[in-house]
């Protein structure tokens, strides 16, 4: 299981040094880097990281501000941890219930105690195996390692498997997109996929190739495309880089 973050740092270098740490952690994976408070907020809101990094630097109190107006929109708050050149910051940041604070330069032993502290303190927990459909009273399981891909139509959406059948449900694939699991992704207002079979991307043609015996070709479109570079970024952190 995989935990998000989200980095907010205007500083170049200091970015660049806490990335290069986490890229140690195979479980961590980056969903946003922003540079301001305004940035930041949105997209928290827009990825609903699991952990949050925010340099506090010269705008402290802004960050905070941000947090405050998080508790507005989220039922509950990533994991905070913040960090700047001295310990100005450390009692507001304890105040506003961050998981911890570090001070500049970014030191590899005091980010590898935090990160073994939050997978010990707050472990990720294994997703559910199966789906299940109801229709009145029946009640049907589908093993989602099984699932293609899901596409709508109007309030129908329809499940595509791995052996070939088709199964419908009387839902919106807005209300299958919520219970899913993380690998699951909305690529286009009427597709969602299992990017555990994404073959290819190609962005010049807006598709996205399914390999699970035969190869399918999905459509993303511009809406989802930061779903979809997230997914590239994804897939491209198992694969063997190769030679062009």
């Amino acid at each position: 299981m995989e935990y998000t973050y989200n980095i907010i740092d205007s500083n170049a270098s200091s970015k660049l040094q806490l990335q290069l740490y986490l890229e140690e952690y195979d479980d961590f994976m980056c969903t946003s880097v922003d540079t301001n408070a305004m940035a930041g907020l949105n997209s928290i809101l827009k990825f609903n990281p699991n952990v949050i990094f925010i340099n506090l630097g010269e705008d402290g109190m802004d960050y905070f501000q941000m947090v405050a107006e998080l508790n507005q929109y989220m039922q509950s708050l990533p994991l905070i941890i913040g960090y700047a050149k001295t310990k100005a910051y450390a009692y507001n940041a304890i105040k506003s219930g961050f998981f911890d604070y570090w001070i500049l330069p970014h030191n590899e032993f005091d980010i590898r105690k935090t990160i073994l502290r939050l997978q010990k303190l707050h472990p990720k927990q294994d997703t559910p195996s199966t789906i299940c459909l109801k229709s009145y009273k029946d009640y049907r399981y589908l093993d989602m390692k099984n699932i293609l891909y899901l596409k709508s139509d109007n309030n129908t959406t329809d499940f595509f498997m791995k052996d070939g059948s088709v199964i419908s449900a009387f839902k919106t694939l807005k209300s299958f997109e919520k219970q899913l699991p993380r690998e699951f992704i909305r690529v286009h207002q009427s597709y969602i996929l299992n990017s555990r079979y994404v073959s290819r991307i190609n962005y010049g043609k807006s598709i996205c190739s399914l390999n699970y015996g035969k190869e399918e070709e999905l459509p993303f479109s511009r809406t989802y495309k930061d779903k979809i570079d997230l997914l590239k970024k994804t897939l491209s952190k198992t694969a063997t880089k190769g030679l062009n």
